[in-house]
């Protein structure tokens, strides 16, 4: 069973009511038995349970609640657990309160509410592989918002423009500065795209990296190709994102490690690998996290004008003790991507660089395309 966990990642594919490595997080505290809340809201949430019939509700904290910031401030995983334990997340009838929470994801900036439960808030901080945990939960029923959204204007023109695809209106909007995170607010709380509905949370995530990143590696296959072979690596939270990028036309490969005695890690390393020429065929097994570090490869080569071969390992130690999200792949592998890159002639000296940085060069034996590589010849090698 231990096989399947790095590909679950606490989606429940075992078929037990809980999964038993994230269990150990689920503890008492004390919470403040209170049956309403007026401060901050920087967020919004939608939930998957009883869908087509789902329920959105803010998620209510006064202290920061975005993942750059806690990476550029320093955050440990403790503070950032910490943060996300005392945050409540509401719930209820998308069709009640859906106004307000579209209101909360337009703006830029945290928004004031009232919000009233029908019971006290309760305590359960629930981990999994895509969303960032939450640790306390409230029924609403009511939600006021106290105060105007700051909206960005090309938010306010996308969102006003009811004939805009939802696939355009995101690619419009990062085009546009609009950062993944906002982005991905509007799609989850149905404020994009011609028939607009609300989207579950944990599928939008993934949903605006995937419409980005299709869009970006088509215009990276129109672009000349790399002329040297390039390693870069930076490591957020115990996770390890190490890219090689080498010159060809676009093909994307993800290796991702998790060590002896990680979290989804067994009694040796659990490997799982995927990869795309230009078109990816089906979801995944590696879940967000391939989406993720593909937006990151593709932002790169699409500011230095290259298209690239890319091999992404992702290699995940023990001191990774909680999961934390996708977010932690997207900004481990914008950390490296925003790093000085090694550059080499070779690719067998790029290879053995990323050894280097990886402590191992055991990825090699997982990788389909460095072995495509090392034995074909391309237009692009002559």
């Amino acid at each position: 069973m231990k096989r399947l966990c790095p590909e679950c990642k606490g989606r429940g594919m075992c078929g037990l009511p809980r999964c038993p490595i994230t269990s150990r997080f689920y503890e008492s505290v004390r919470v403040k038995q209170s049956d309403s809340y007026m401060g901050a809201s920087p967020s919004v949430f939608v939930g998957t349970k009883g869908y087509p019939r789902i329920q959105a509700g803010p998620l209510l904290i006064d202290d920061p609640d975005t993942p750059p910031l806690w990476v550029r401030e320093g955050y440990s995983i403790e503070e950032i657990v910490g943060v996300r334990a005392r945050t409540i997340r509401g719930s209820g009838e998308t069709a009640k309160h859906l106004d307000r929470v579209q209101e909360i994801a337009l703006s830029a900036t945290p928004l004031d509410v009232e919000v009233a439960f029908t019971r006290p808030i309760s305590f359960n901080l629930t981990f999994d592989g895509t969303l960032t945990p939450v640790g306390l939960h409230g029924e609403m029923k009511k939600v006021d918002v106290l105060d105007n959204a700051r909206t960005p204007r090309p938010v306010e023109r996308v969102v006003a423009d009811t004939d805009l695809k939802a696939t355009d209106a995101v690619r419009t909007l990062y085009g546009q500065g609009v950062d993944v995170y906002h982005i991905t607010q509007l799609l989850t709380s149905g404020l994009l795209g011609i028939r607009r509905k609300a989207v579950p949370t944990r599928w939008g995530i993934t949903a605006v990296d995937d419409m980005l990143g299709s869009a970006l590696k088509q215009t990276a296959a129109r672009l000349s190709p790399l002329e040297e072979f390039m390693v870069f690596s930076a490591t957020i939270y115990g996770n390890q994102i190490t890219c090689i990028l080498a010159p060809g036309a676009w093909h994307y490969e993800m290796i991702e490690i998790w060590e002896k005695g990680s979290l989804w890690g067994g009694d040796g390393d659990t490997v799982v690998v995927d990869g795309e020429r230009r078109r990816k065929q089906g979801y995944s097994p590696i879940a967000g996290a391939y989406y993720s570090a593909r937006l990151a490869i593709l932002d790169y080569l699409n500011a230095i004008g290259r298209s690239a071969r890319a091999i992404v390992i992702r290699k995940v130690s023990s001191s990774y003790w909680a999961p934390l999200g996708t977010w932690v792949i997207r900004e481990a592998a914008r950390s490296a991507m925003q790093s000085d890159p090694q550059v080499y002639p070779t690719l067998r000296e790029a290879a053995a660089a990323a050894s280097i940085c990886l402590g191992s060069s055991g990825w090699e034996a997982y990788s389909n395309l460095m072995g495509e590589m090392q034995s074909q010849k391309t237009l692009f090698d002559f």
